[in-house]
Parts: C-alpha cells; sequence; structure tokens
C-alpha cells in the first residue's frame, strides 16, 4: 500500500508542477518555468527562449469580441468609447510598448492588444490586467457585442 501511495503522490505532484507552469508559459518571472530560459543578443536584449529558435521580448494581452453591424454599426461605435476611455490607461502602464486596435468589417471582429516588455508583463497580470474586467464589463453590456474573450501571447517582429 505505501509503495501505491507513494507512487500516486508522485504522480498528483508532477501533474500540479506541470499545470502551474503551463499556465504562465509565456509570462517571464523571477523564476522562468522548466525549459524556458532567458538569452542575451550582443548584451543588448533580455530575451525569453521558449524552444530553441523561439525567443521573445514582448507579451500582449488582448480582449476582444464581435460586433454587430445592426443600427448603423451602433455596437462598433460604442465599444470604440469604451477603448478612447481606457487607453490612456493602458498607454500608461509601467512597460508597454504599443496598444493597437484591430478590426475587421468582414468577420466582425474588434480587438485591443496592449504589448509590454516581457520583464514587466508579470505585473500587469498581478494586478488584474487592470482596467480589464471594468472594460469588459462595459463591452458586455452593449447590445450587439458578443464573444468576449481574453488572450495573452508573445507578440515579435520578425
Amino acid at each position: 500500500h505505501n509503495l501505491v501511495f507513494t507512487s500516486t503522490m508522485k504522480f498528483l505532484f508532477v501533474a500540479l508542477a506541470l499545470l502551474a507552469t503551463a499556465t504562465n508559459a509565456f509570462v517571464p518571472t523571477r523564476a522562468l518555468p522548466r525549459g524556458v530560459s532567458r538569452v542575451t543578443r550582443g548584451g543588448a536584449v533580455n530575451m525569453v527562449e521558449i524552444t530553441k529558435g523561439v525567443n521573445f521580448d514582448t507579451v500582449a494581452r488582448e480582449w476582444r469580441m464581435k460586433w454587430s453591424p445592426d443600427d448603423d454599426k451602433a455596437s462598433l461605435q460604442e465599444i470604440q468609447k469604451v477603448v478612447d476611455d481606457v487607453t490612456g490607461t493602458l498607454k500608461g502602464l509601467d512597460g508597454v510598448k504599443d496598444v493597437q486596435r484591430i478590426v475587421c468589417g468582414g468577420c466582425l471582429d474588434y480587438k485591443l492588444v496592449t504589448s509590454l516588455d516581457a520583464d514587466k508583463f508579470g505585473q500587469w497580470e498581478e494586478a488584474g490586467f487592470a482596467p480589464e474586467d471594468e472594460f469588459l464589463t462595459k463591452v458586455k453590456a452593449i447590445p450587439g457585442v458578443s464573444l468576449v474573450e481574453t488572450q495573452t501571447f508573445t507578440i515579435m517582429p520578425l
């Protein structure tokens, strides 16, 4: 029975460790997940290496939703008003590199992408990506807005 218990405990410990590192695989913190390392290119830029040849120094948070063409695109106009209200806050984040808007008239997508230095992104994450909750609550209340989602990813020019 002790052998079964010990094996089960080891399995649970490994599974929990993998789960914990998987949720922040792209977010550099003081202790990087196993298999992710920092590399320096010519001493100038502190990059994070996911695997050989896949490096990054920028992490982005995307807020996305679908809008409706109804009522002369009223939902799109209302989304933009909410975005205008938070743009200054986002541009003022420590380590912010860029705040971009993506709008597709064909698939009715609206995306707001905030990119930060990888070394600063964790601080914003710990703060709950403020003002994310307020922003999401406001856009979800707009008639015609649907599929409101968020995503974190790395982004790099090639």
